[in-house]
């Protein structure tokens, strides 16, 4: 799926990150930029879990951070969620309750799409959990009830932010950052929201951990697990250039394609480049930026020879998170892009440079992203 960025299209023109290298958008930028290793000792006193080590967002406790008010029963992915929409929207970390001035420009309209997984795989566990272990099914605690849905981060920031615009989830795996990027577009292009906030978020949790330690093919070493939320302002450029701000980055292209096997990743990560590239009239040797997924397993495997192949000698800036916050999953993609913006908004590439997004998922979702910065 090509865009014809000329007529009109929205421009990324803003960004947040809630990840391992902090709260804050510039602990993101300086994470990366230094390369900062995140793995840290699991406290096992607060996760039960396989691994001894994780990628945490710092200091990260919901009711500090966002107050005690409407957190009571807040599960770990919602909290990520709300505190990257948050410091997006107010242009910092806002007021604890969520009352922070807006971001001008962005009105109650505004549209929201996130990308997941599965949402939080804890409070669906524990859920499930409680009505085996009650005395009746039916005795759960009825506030557990809506973190077991997958939507409830969504529509959690929503209400927490008073959006009232289109709100969607979008599982994906590793690419929901990408699919949902798809999915914002869809929603201006047909007019349901001119601006959209546009981002994923994957949570931390002993239920993650063990289901990643069981899932994992034989003979695989276990990835060191990650967490975070990233989110985008998606507007039209006569919005972002009416409120101050220039724009960092246009969607040039977007394709996917489905792996049945992970080691046809690398075939159908090679098509999916050659149709991206041809739609949107670039060429290898002009990319200037390369984010790479680095997944885990075969299919990262896959997903590197794909890519050397395709750059030969060329040799592009590669940023890549995820080998200093740990595999994010879902967020993974959203970090890629986010990363790719943090270079452009510090002035790393000129007006018009391509930059390269790529996700590989061991489900079999393949997909890539063409940006050009502004």
């Amino acid at each position: 799926m090509a865009f014809d960025t000329r007529t009109g299209g929205p421009l990324i023109s803003a960004w947040a990150a809630v990840s391992p290298w902090g709260r804050h958008g510039a602990d993101f930028a300086d994470g990366l930029a230094a390369g900062r290793r995140t793995e840290q000792p699991v406290d096992p006193a607060e996760w039960t879990v396989p691994q001894p080590t994780a990628c945490l967002v710092p200091d990260f406790r919901i009711k500090e951070v966002l107050g005690r008010k409407g957190t009571r029963s807040m599960d770990r992915a919602t909290g990520l969620a709300v505190t990257a929409l948050r410091q997006l929207l107010t242009d910092d970390d806002g007021a604890a309750d969520g009352t922070g001035g807006r971001l001008p420009g962005v009105g109650e309209d505004a549209g929201l799409a996130l990308g997941t997984s599965t949402g939080s795989a804890q409070s669906s566990m524990d859920l499930t959990r409680e009505s085996l272990t009650s005395s009746r099914p039916f005795f759960v605690d009825p506030a557990r009830v809506p973190n077991s849905v997958m939507n409830c981060a969504t529509g959690a920031s929503a209400i927490w932010h008073r959006l009232k615009g289109p709100n969607a989830t979008v599982a994906g795996g590793r690419a929901a950052g990408l699919l949902a990027l798809r999915y914002a577009l869809r929603l201006h292009r047909a007019g349901r929201a001119d601006t959209v906030l546009c981002g994923a978020v994957e949570e931390f949790s002993s239920a993650r951990a063990w289901l990643d330690w069981h899932s994992r093919p034989a003979g695989r070493p276990p990835a060191v697990l990650g967490e975070g939320a990233a989110f985008w302002l998606m507007e039209p450029a006569a919005t972002a250039a009416a409120h101050g701000r220039g724009g960092l980055a246009e969607v040039a292209g977007l394709e996917f394609g489905f792996a049945a096997d992970p080691d046809d990743a690398g075939p159908v990560l090679t098509e999916v480049l050659q149709r991206l590239l041809e739609t949107t009239g670039t060429t290898p040797d002009q990319l200037w930026a390369v984010a790479a997924s680095h997944a885990p397993g075969a299919e990262g495997e896959a997903e590197r020879a794909a890519l050397d192949a395709l750059l030969g000698d060329h040799t592009p800036v590669r940023p890549a998170p995820a080998e200093s916050i740990g595999d994010t999953c879902a967020a993974s993609a959203a970090f890629q892009i986010t990363a790719v913006l943090a270079l452009a908004e510090r002035g790393d590439a000129e007006p018009g440079s391509p930059a390269l997004i790529t996700s590989v998922d061991r489900d079999g979702v393949v997909g890539a992203a063409l940006l050009r910065t502004r």
